[in-house]
């Protein structure tokens, strides 16, 4: 159970990490923690993926089969909580909030001129075919 705890620990400090270094590097937090988990899936699964298999040639062996089986299940569980609940229980700790649009970047009303670099709302309908 030891080792179990040290592989779940280390993928959430990395990811944690990744975190507060996109923060440092001045990404709006919400930002920071969906370009972290992105950034971190991969290492994060290819870890982990790596310490199941790993387990797989003593699983079914008297002596160590269990202990193999309850890191295997334990870190696969850990690994989807990892990437899954640890950036939703970390904006929802710090409460942090999805950036709002900037105000001017609001299309035009209907019947007023864009201006320059304003975004323009088109709206297509389809007329009926007979």
């Amino acid at each position: 159970m030891l080792a179990l705890t040290g592989m779940i620990a280390r993928n959430s400090v990395i990811l944690i990490d990744q975190i507060e270094k996109d923060k440092a590097k001045g990404l709006h937090p919400w930002d920071a923690v969906i370009d972290a988990t992105a950034h971190r899936f991969r290492p994060i699964l290819l870890t982990a993926s790596a310490a199941i298999l790993g387990m797989a040639p003593i699983a079914p062996t008297v002596f160590w089969g269990p202990m193999a089986y309850a890191i295997m299940g334990g870190l696969a569980v850990a690994t989807v909580l990892t990437l899954v609940f640890l950036p939703a229980l970390y904006v929802a700790w710090y409460r942090i909030r999805r950036p709002e649009p900037n105000v001017g970047d609001n299309p035009p009303e209907a019947g007023q001129k864009a201006e320059p670099g304003q975004p323009v709302l088109v709206s297509h309908q389809l007329e009926p075919t007979a």
